[in-house]
């Protein structure tokens, strides 16, 4: 059972919506003018955030440092909350004997970004096996699609239904099946990408395809989406930050436009809205966080090179940003040494003040503690409503 935590105090979730999921496209034209106002403004700030993205020269840096935020933030959408420095500590034990549970789930989730990011980057389509490997790799299960009938969406503190998506595995499959037409062939469509971004997310998350992991595998087909159709390079755009930051207007307006089945255009554009301000904002936060960390790359790289002189290897720096929590293994995998050299390598970087180093069991572990002061600072927010948590459920007789 997944946990959705929900903040939303509209009247509007009080009650079951009886929802009739269309069949894509819409039959509105959604590019009013405030649409297309936003549009723009978010088409900027991600074009300039794919141009930032490549002045960090190792794309490896940003896809682990990012996706590892993107995996915390949108599973704090779901209630499971880990922190940086549990999630670092881990890259330190390959057997994940000490990883609590949540970090194994945020874990499994920037496995699931990555291997999403592969089968997708040089292909340009998104498929329905795509998604259900996806979700396979964050449920650890090969369940695949709903096949029976019993998932409902209820409110924790008082078991009342708010949403019943489709429960016919046919059904289902339908849906997804036009989903994945909409998704791929631009002639069905010819609406801009983030508008058609937000169209897919919502089409999906109503859908409800899977028994669990529903929530997260629509926030990556997101990022997916947005590499396929070119508008980044890398899955790096931090866009469930903006959700976890904004949950109760999130859900309301999701509900919204299940609470009317004809003449909800208006409750489609708010919906288009709302995630169009979520793609510029995030891309502004995630520019200024991709330029610190080139910032103090370039501080570092002026003071390591000079001191170890000769000595200096790229692999070196780079190391250090792509382990935040780095240890000897990684340096003498990096850069090809002995263990005495990679140790004494670590140590005189720390003798420079730019890692610290601390014990874990038997062994030394060297923290960039300005690098994770970056994330931790960046992921710093407060919430706006009191949460009210949402969970889906499969009941056996959902007539019950």
């Amino acid at each position: 059972m997944s946990n959705q935590d929900i903040t939303n105090p509209a009247d509007e979730i009080r009650k079951e919506e009886k929802y009739s999921i269309p069949s894509l496209p819409l039959p509105y034209d959604l590019e009013t003018k405030e649409v297309l106002k936003q549009l723009n403004r978010a088409n900027r700030k991600l074009a300039e955030l794919k141009g930032v993205a490549q002045t960090i020269p190792n794309e490896r840096i940003l896809i682990s440092s990012l996706t590892l935020q993107e995996a915390k933030d949108s599973s704090e959408v779901e209630n499971i909350v880990t922190t940086q420095d549990d999630l670092y500590r881990a890259g330190l034990d390959p057997s994940h004997q000490f990883i609590n549970a949540a970090t194994k789930e945020v874990l499994f989730y920037r496995e699931a970004i990555n291997e999403g990011f592969r089968m997708v980057r040089n292909k340009d389509i998104l498929t329905l096996n795509d998604i259900k490997h996806v979700q396979e790799i964050l449920e650890q299960n090969t369940a695949g699609f709903r096949t029976t009938p019993g998932t409902q969406l209820k409110r924790e503190n008082d078991g009342a239904v708010i949403y019943t998506p489709p429960q016919d595995g046919k059904a289902i499959v339908q849906y997804m099946s036009n989903l994945e037409q909409f998704i791929n062939d631009d002639h069905l469509s010819q609406l801009d990408p983030l508008i058609k971004m937000a169209i897919i997310h919502h089409q999906f998350e109503s859908i409800h395809p899977f028994y669990d992991g529903n929530g997260r595998t629509g926030r990556i087909i997101n990022i997916l989406y947005l590499v396929i159709t070119g508008l980044l390079d890398l899955p790096i755009l931090y866009l469930s930050r903006y959700i976890t930051h904004n949950k109760g207007e999130y859900y309301r307006l999701i509900q919204a436009i299940r609470g009317k089945n004809t003449d909800n255009a208006a409750e489609w554009e708010a919906w288009i809205l709302f995630m169009l301000k979520g793609v510029e904002v995030t891309a502004e936060d995630t520019i200024s966080l991709v330029k610190n960390i080139g910032r103090l790359m370039a501080e570092y790289k002026n003071v390591i090179r000079p001191d170890f002189g000769s000595k200096y290897n790229h692999e070196l720096l780079n190391g250090l940003f792509y382990h935040p929590y780095t240890k000897i293994d990684h340096v003498v995998a990096n850069m090809q040494v002995s263990r005495q050299t990679a140790s004494k390598y670590l140590d005189r970087i720390v003798a420079l003040g730019l890692l610290k180093k601390e014990k874990m069991g038997k062994e030394n572990y060297y923290i960039n503690t300005r690098l994770m002061n970056l994330f931790i600072e960046f992921g710093q927010y407060k919430a706006t409503e009191p949460a009210e948590v949402i969970e889906s459920v499969h009941v056996n007789d959902i007539t019950k």
